[in-house]
């Protein structure tokens, strides 16, 4: 609860930058819960039906078609915002989606995107028990293995249990986790296999508010607080306390038109800015691990 406290540490990002801006691309279409994947109930979370509730035993025919809509054309327009502006991004790739989507996947690839494992499945694990969802999770590693032809370096689970966290940290080839929002820099924790890297996501710079109520209902106020939120960090970090801006984009909501073009003119803002690291978040975890090698105990 305590953290870094009033002095947080200086991060030194490379260039001098005053912030470090990291882009994730949540790839999800195709892992979600739907009762063709066996599942007991079609999918109810993060879409354009607000407060969707789960279909025991049906398939949600609005549903699927609204998380097609992200495999089909959401992820190739988010595509295009970020590799005409050659900027970097960290895929968070549920295994089961990516392994539907292999021209999805070379695309990532060939802009050298970080594709980073967001689990097997897009469900919840909270009531899994910690067996289960090790099994879960090394399949997925093994999924996403197989199918990017690499073991992922990170790891963001996303809809976690109390087992989360110290499962993926059984994993030497997993040089951070995402699933935290505690902080705005890197810190180490101590898990049940030693000293573990946290690189924290956000929820509130993320699309994901245009699916929960009192969220974003406009691309303006998409771009509004995600400038705002560029512009206190850059300010601190400008006047010497550097910081990290995590901003969460879904193909099935951020790849709207509507919505792409306030992502568009944020891309546009920060890289109009000073000194401003936009990176993946595994070069992050690589940045921290340099300067702020793990400690003997957390």
């Amino acid at each position: 609860m305590l953290g870094y406290g009033e002095h947080p540490p200086h991060p030194a990002w490379p260039n001098d930058a005053a912030i470090a801006v990291q882009f994730v691309v949540n790839y999800e279409e195709g892992g979600e819960n739907n009762i063709l994947h066996g599942d007991a109930a079609s999918e109810a979370f993060l879409s354009e039906i607000v407060g969707a509730d789960a279909w025991p035993g049906q398939r949600h025919m609005n549903m699927e078609s609204i998380y097609e809509f992200g495999s089909r054309a959401g992820f190739w327009r988010l595509h295009r915002l970020f590799t005409e502006r050659n900027l970097p991004v960290t895929v968070f790739g549920v295994a089961m989606a990516l392994a539907r989507a292999p021209d999805v996947v070379k695309a990532m690839q060939k802009s050298q995107w970080e594709i980073a494992t967001h689990g097997l499945r897009w469900i919840d694990y909270r009531n899994f028990s910690q067996n289960d969802e090790r099994k879960h999770l090394e399949e997925a590693i093994a999924l996403h293995q197989s199918v990017t032809g690499e073991l992922p370096a990170g790891a963001y689970i996303g809809r976690t249990s109390e087992h989360t966290q110290d499962l993926c940290a059984e994993y030497a080839h997993f040089e951070y986790s995402a699933d935290t929002y505690a902080d705005e820099l890197p810190y180490w924790r101590q898990s049940a296999h030693g000293p573990q890297l946290m690189v924290p996501y956000t929820l509130d710079a993320n699309d994901m508010r245009f699916a929960t109520p009192q969220g974003f209902n406009s691309g303006v106020q998409f771009f509004q607080y995600l400038k705002d939120s560029f512009d206190v960090l850059h300010a601190e970090g400008l006047a010497g306390a550097p910081k990290m801006m995590s901003i969460g984009l879904h193909c099935r909501l951020a790849g709207r038109p509507g919505r792409a073009a306030a992502v568009a003119k944020f891309l546009d803002y920060v890289q109009s800015q000073e000194r401003v690291w936009v990176t993946t978040r595994l070069d992050i975890a690589h940045h921290w691990k340099q300067k702020f090698p793990a400690p003997a105990s957390v």
